[in-house]
């Protein structure tokens, strides 16, 4: 008996590792466990509940891969024999909840998106915001980190329905811009209207834009210092600046080549002053902030 017990628990603890500290009702009961002996390890705080019908082993401060794994749990009663990944979960992570899977930004407090297909059938769940859909077709749902979650494409294209439709809550076009960002970065499949990648130029003319925006003067564009190829260079007051794409700058190598390259421009008497896209895009006025004060010191500092 006492063997019996310990290969149940044995297989519990390996079903739950693979979902991230979780189980549903039902694979409880396939590793042998009755009502009463469900009832039992609850109250010997071997399993907690976190939705009805839903356990997380051990105990019950789940991190967020586990919440995910848990409502998509909830909603869709646990896996089923064969089948794609939404016929086997029943229910898939979307909207938000769907960016921190894929690492698009970091988890949101507050209840886990879940969507299903259909409009009907499952009742409302605490810690859980359900999203049900008649266009939810199976190629739209994958397994990323053995978790149940829309693709990079269907989420994006349900976060902007959402925000069109006044549906996304304290999700804001700004965020969506950034996440759309960080999965090309990141080089995921995304439909061909967000798969675009910003060119040199691009950032170039986006600085240029922030720099007459903000009433600062003209610098003089891709300007050679020494041996050196310079984005911008406001000349009178030696002032440099670059302009870093993340899929232009990336890995060890580029990074090195960037310390050497601002030393020697230091050493010819230039400052230089290196800004992100993120940060041409998301903190204009700051950045222009900062440029304009740059200026004025050093032109002040070249006048003494």
């Amino acid at each position: 008996m006492g063997v019996k017990v310990a290969r149940r628990g044995l297989r519990i603890a390996e079903i739950a590792e693979k979902q991230h500290g979780v189980l549903a009702i039902d694979q409880l009961r396939r590793c042998g466990l009755g009502k009463r002996a469900i009832e039992h390890r609850v109250a010997e705080g071997l399993l907690h509940r976190v939705h009805r019908g839903v356990y997380a082993v051990g105990h019950a401060a789940l991190p967020p891969e586990g919440l995910c794994m848990a409502a998509v749990l909830a909603l869709g009663g646990g896996p089923r024999d064969g089948g794609a990944v939404l016929e086997h979960w029943g229910a898939a992570v979307s909207h938000c909840s769907a960016l921190f899977i894929w690492n698009l930004l970091p988890p949101r407090v507050g209840p886990v998106d879940v969507i299903v297909a259909g409009y009907g059938g499952r009742a409302r769940r605490p810690g859980i915001l359900v999203h049900r859909s008649r266009t939810l077709v199976a190629d739209d749902v994958t397994l990323h980190r053995g978790i149940p979650v829309t693709t990079p494409s269907r989420t994006i294209a349900d976060l902007r329905e959402a925000i069109a439709t006044h549906r996304s809550g304290a999700f804001s076009d700004r965020e969506l811009r950034k996440a759309i960002r960080q999965a090309n970065v990141l080089g995921l499949p995304l439909a061909s209207r967000d798969a675009k990648v910003r060119t040199r130029s691009d950032l170039e003319a986006d600085f240029l834009r922030l720099c007459r925006h903000y009433r600062l003067r003209r610098p003089e564009v891709n300007v050679r210092i020494d041996s050196y190829l310079v984005d911008f260079l406001w000349r009178e007051e030696r002032l440099v600046v670059e302009t870093d794409s993340y899929r232009y700058h990336r890995g060890e190598v580029a990074f090195h080549d960037d310390r050497v390259r601002e030393l020697e421009l230091m050493r010819l008497g230039y400052h230089v002053l290196r800004l992100s896209e993120t940060q041409i895009d998301e903190a204009p006025k700051h950045v222009a902030e900062v440029l304009s004060a740059e200026l004025r010191k050093r032109r002040i500092s070249r006048e003494r």
